[in-house]
């Protein structure tokens, strides 16, 4: 059986992952915890990160947003910060699992699971997100797009832990979306989501856009080529179905128990509809 040791402070933290080679950190739990339950075999050490108080703080910096890793959604959501600069953000943790889950998990756990269903992902993808990684040895920074490599495979080092997620303030955009679609209505994992952040002139034509998809690939799935279609046109819904119709060429989507590739086409081109309002 593990034991569970909690650090106080960050150098309590790496001396204890000096002593126990074995260790896994932690901080809600909820996809650690769980998959331990299930059988996963466990470290002999579990570190638990949730009394690191520099882990659980948001931060305005002149240029940027810092989130401390071990912040919870409902935490996030709670922030005016958020709220205020990343909509899209807020909109994507309101889907998160259910107020128990967004009470105990961590923003930084979501990332480390490395999941394509993640829900805080694609956001996070097209708000360009980077990652903050510590260690005794120091600290280095990451763009969250390098970071993830995989399901479940990310590229933190032994000894490391995922300290803080950094958003940039700039540039801003008018409009925010994230939708997801799911099995069923509450607590479901997405079959494919959405998120984009697009700017339209007075003409309604996009100025800027960047499109993020969830759970269609191994890791989130961007479309630039879908991007530069729609950037400089009107945002009506004979370009969107052309776009859309873009995407469902570019894209080779998984298949899991959840869904089949052809099924995720189709809803990821549909999906790209909605950032008409007219199609909501």
């Amino acid at each position: 059986m593990s034991k569970v040791l909690i650090p106080r402070s960050l150098e309590q933290l790496w001396q204890l992952q000096a002593e126990n080679k074995d260790n896994a950190v932690f901080a809600g739990g909820t996809d650690l915890l769980v998959k331990i339950r299930a059988g996963k075999p466990a470290p002999k050490a579990l570190i638990c990160l949730d009394r690191l108080d520099e882990l659980k703080t948001i931060t305005e910096l002149p240029y940027e947003i810092a989130l401390g890793a071990a912040v919870t959604p409902a935490q996030v959501l709670a922030s005016p910060l958020i709220k205020n600069h990343f909509p899209v953000l807020n909109e994507a943790l309101r889907h998160l699992g259910s107020p128990h889950i967004r009470n105990m998990g961590s923003l930084g756990g979501n990332i480390m699971t490395a999941s394509p269903a993640g829900d805080s992902l694609p956001p996070l993808y097209v708000l360009q997100a980077a990652v903050e990684l510590q260690s005794a040895a120091g600290t280095r920074k990451l763009q969250l797009k390098d970071f993830i490599r995989g399901p479940g495979q990310t590229q933190i080092l032994q000894g490391e832990i995922l300290s803080r997620i950094i958003i940039p303030k700039e540039p801003v955009f008018s409009h925010h979306f994230f939708e997801k679609v799911g099995l069923r209505q509450a607590l479901a994992i997405a079959v494919v989501s959405l998120a984009a952040l697009y700017n339209l002139d007075s003409k309604q034509t996009v100025s800027a856009i960047r499109l993020a998809w969830g759970s269609l690939g191994p890791t989130v799935v961007v479309q630039p080529e879908v991007e530069q279609f729609l950037l400089g046109k009107p945002l009506t819904t004979t370009r969107l179905t052309a776009a859309a119709d873009l995407l469902k060429q570019r894209i080779e989507p998984i298949s899991d128990i959840r869904a089949g590739a052809d099924y995720r086409r189709r809803v990821a081109g549909n999906l790209l509809k909605r950032l008409n309002p007219n199609e909501r």
